[in-house]
Formats: structure tokens, C-alpha cells, sequence
């Protein structure tokens, strides 16, 4: 098959989870209906976090910006797939599929190292609650966001650059409804054996390393339940970890599928739907689960809403 370099490639193409047209109206409403909800369901949480002065902790300050991270994971992918469907086309240049590469990678990592970052937050308010103020002061959650966003765009760069210096072939179709950089690499006609080394070596690295730091803050926090004297205490304790324990398996369940799917030679299909898992149902999903598993969070929604209403 006959190469061509990077100025050359006029587009990719965008084959999405089915080529049936009977089905594309069907999954223009389903995925519509989904980016609303996700939308609307961490604006929200966004809007209820920043009115509510009970809610200016440091476990809703990080949740905040979980949200906002969600929104623009979604917005990254969602979007573009429906305006293919509604036009019934499946092209996505180059400059705008490399695009789409760097911002899903940096959303995926902001919000694997905020899950982190939350289960520190955790750590510290049930571990050393005497000295919580004090630890998880302003300063060091905004050192924390910044360092997020720090490690998110440099691991998204450092990929992207990365593909620049590949070369592509001539059929540019890719088996998903976004530019996923494991598929992108496949259609490469130039060597990718460190761009794929690259890849599941930082993966594994930035994955494997916040999901062990979790499980460690989860065995303290374990350990420290487990010397309290009241079951009460530890139940009202260990409930404020429910929630965010929901997140972590859902989005590392999912993104572990994802992960899987690109290195294991499984159906595009398989591919596809592990993707639409992880980057549309994850994020719609994330604000029921700290909204109805929260009183304090459903409180504060109720007063927003009822705010809403009256106005």
C-alpha cells in the first residue's frame, strides 16, 4: 500500500459503532439524550458546589473540577459524532483528529489523577481528621489541581508530538466514533513500535501508579475504621468513601476495558462499545452517583433547583 506523509492525508474516517442507517437515527437520539444528561448533570453539581458555602470543602472542590473534567471529556468526542450522523458523513481531517488525540488524553488523565488526589483527601480527613484543616489547606488543593493538570497535558503532548512524526497510508478508516490513539497507530504506514512502547508504558505507569495509590489510602483508612470503638462512627465515616469507591471502579472497570481491547486482538465492535463505556457513560453517570449517594450534595441541589424554579 502506497504511503504518503503527514501534509498529505487529507482525512480520516470515522466508521462509528454501526454502518446500519436504520440504527443511525437511533444512536443520534441515544447519544444526544447522553451528552445532555452529562452535561446537565455535572453542570450542576458545578453550580450547587460553587452556591452553597457548606459545600466549600476540599472533597467538593476536587469533585467540582472532576465535573468539569467530564463535561470536556464529552464534549471532546460526543459532538463530533453526532454532526457525522446528522450529515451523514464520517470524515474528521487530520489537524481535528490530532486535536480530538490530545484533548481525550488529557481528560482521561485529569480525571485518573484526580481520583487520586480525592482518595488523598479521604486519607487525611478520616486518618488525621484533627489535623484535616490544616493538610488540605487552599493552597495545597489548588498545588494539587495544577499538578493534575500538569502531568494530563504534558502525557497528552508528549503523545501527540509523537504522532506527528508518522507517516500514513492510504485507507484512513478507523473502527470507532473518535480518533483513539491505539487505533490511529494501526493506520500508521511508518514504524510504531516506540510510539505503542511510549503509549502502554506511560499508560501503565500513570494507571497502575493512582489506582495503587488509592488501594493504599484505602487500607489506611480501613485499618484506621477498624480501631474506632463505634460502628456508628465507622459507618458515617467509611460512607463518605461510598461514593467516590463507585467512581474509581467504574472508571478504571471501564478504562481497563478499553485498555484490554487495544492491546488484545478483540472485534472492532468490542473495541468500540468498551469505549463508549468509558468516555460517554462514565462521565453521565458520575453526578447520580455523588448526587443520590450524598445528603449534603442533594440538599444543595434541591436548594439550586428550588432557586431555578422560583426565578
Amino acid at each position: 500500500m502506497e504511503s504518503e506523509n503527514q501534509t498529505g492525508v487529507p482525512e480520516f474516517l470515522l466508521l462509528g459503532l454501526s454502518e446500519n442507517p436504520e440504527l443511525q437515527l437511533l444512536l443520534f437520539g441515544m447519544f444526544l439524550t447522553m451528552y445532555l444528561v452529562t452535561v446537565l448533570g455535572n453542570l450542576l453539581i458545578l453550580l450547587a458546589v460553587n452556591s452553597d458555602s457548606h459545600l466549600h470543602t476540599p472533597m467538593y472542590f476536587f469533585l467540582s473540577n472532576l465535573s468539569f473534567g467530564d463535561i470536556c471529556f464529552s464534549t471532546t468526542t460526543v459532538p463530533k459524532m453526532l454532526v457525522n450522523i446528522q450529515t451523514q458523513s464520517k470524515s474528521i481531517s487530520y489537524t481535528g483528529c490530532l486535536t480530538q488525540i490530545c484533548f481525550v488524553l488529557v481528560f482521561a488523565c485529569l480525571e485518573n489523577c484526580l481520583l487520586a488526589a480525592m482518595a488523598y483527601d479521604r486519607y487525611v480527613a478520616i486518618c488525621h481528621p484533627l489535623r484535616y484543616t490544616a493538610i488540605m489547606n487552599p493552597r495545597l488543593c489548588s498545588q494539587l489541581i495544577l499538578l493534575c493538570l500538569f502531568i494530563s497535558i504534558m502525557n497528552a503532548l508528549l503523545h501527540s508530538l509523537m504522532v506527528l512524526r508518522l507517516s500514513f497510508c492510504a485507507d484512513l478508516e478507523i473502527p470507532q466514533f473518535f480518533c483513539e490513539l491505539p487505533q490511529v497507530l494501526k493506520l500508521a504506514c511508518s514504524d510504531t513500535l516506540f510510539n505503542n512502547i511510549l503509549l502502554y508504558f506511560i499508560t501503565s505507569v500513570l494507571g497502575c501508579g493512582t489506582f495503587f495509590g488509592i488501594i493504599f489510602s484505602y487500607m489506611q483508612i480501613v485499618s484506621s475504621l477498624l480501631k474506632m470503638p463505634s460502628t456508628g462512627g465507622m459507618y458515617k465515616a467509611f460512607s463518605t468513601c461510598g461514593s467516590h469507591l463507585s467512581v474509581v471502579s467504574l472508571f478504571y472497570g471501564t478504562g481497563s476495558g478499553v485498555y484490554l481491547s487495544s492491546t488484545a486482538t478483540l472485534s472492532s465492535r468490542k473495541s468500540a462499545v468498551s469505549s463508549v463505556m468509558h468516555t460517554v457513560v462514565t462521565p453521565m453517570l458520575n453526578p447520580f452517583i455523588y448526587s443520590l449517594r450524598n445528603k449534603d450534595m442533594m440538599s444543595s441541589l434541591r436548594k439550586l433547583i428550588s432557586k431555578i424554579s422560583f426565578h
